[in-house]
């Protein structure tokens, strides 16, 4: 079942989000949270149980909103060539990605596994498959794609190369020589995008100009 959250709740998720994003978990504590949002520390016991169980909530929240965006974005294209929506969508799922890598150092098996965290992923996956799987079946018809790879698999080739560059980056880092963090972040997304983008033509057999 879909968790709905009062909006206390939710201002209290998007002060947690934003000061764990810069701070990371551990470097972020109650009290900062708490202090940000205005609020006494007694109630992110009394909305969340703990800090540990309101990151839960504040993935199940931004799986949630992640969901309702990207279907609101797949309109914003639907109207565009199929090679035009390809490129969209495969830039748009990255950016979502590396702009909230933050959860994928924190995460664990156990926590993706709860139901309600579950049922969001497998829901917002499915809707990514569908969408590609329109975009594919346009391009087939239309005879700009020769190939109709599974659209799962593509799905599957841009989320799993997103993770793998956004937890090994002592890998990935030297291939992308830069003198900061936020350049790193830039290029090496861009870098990414790049890769995939030729990967997918490929697989669907579109000649680029």
């Amino acid at each position: 079942m879909r968790k709905k959250f009062t909006e206390k709740q939710i201002k209290i998720l998007d002060v947690a989000e934003e000061l764990i994003a810069k701070k990371g978990f551990d470097g972020t504590s109650v009290r900062d949270i708490c202090s940000k949002a205005n609020i006494n520390v007694a109630m992110i016991s009394y909305y969340f149980g703990s800090k540990e169980k309101m990151m839960s909530y504040l993935y199940q929240y931004r799986v949630q909103r992640t969901k309702e965006s990207f279907s609101e974005f797949a309109q914003t294209i639907k109207e565009g060539k199929p090679e035009m929506q390809m490129k969209e969508i495969v830039n748009y799922v990255i950016s979502l990605l590396f702009k909230y890598s933050y959860f994928h150092g924190f995460v664990t098996q156990e926590m993706r596994s709860l139901d309600n965290v579950k049922d969001d992923l497998l829901e917002f996956y499915q809707t990514c498959v569908i969408r590609i799987e329109e975009i594919v079946k346009r391009g087939i018809v239309s005879g700009v794609f020769h190939n109709a790879p599974k659209s799962e698999d593509i799905l599957t080739m841009i989320i799993g190369s997103a993770l793998f560059v956004i937890r090994n980056k002592n890998f990935y880092e030297q291939y992308v020589p830069t003198n900061n963090e936020a350049q790193y972040q830039k290029e090496s997304e861009q870098k990414l995008k790049n890769s995939i983008l030729l990967s997918v033509f490929a697989i669907l057999d579109y000649e680029q100009d």
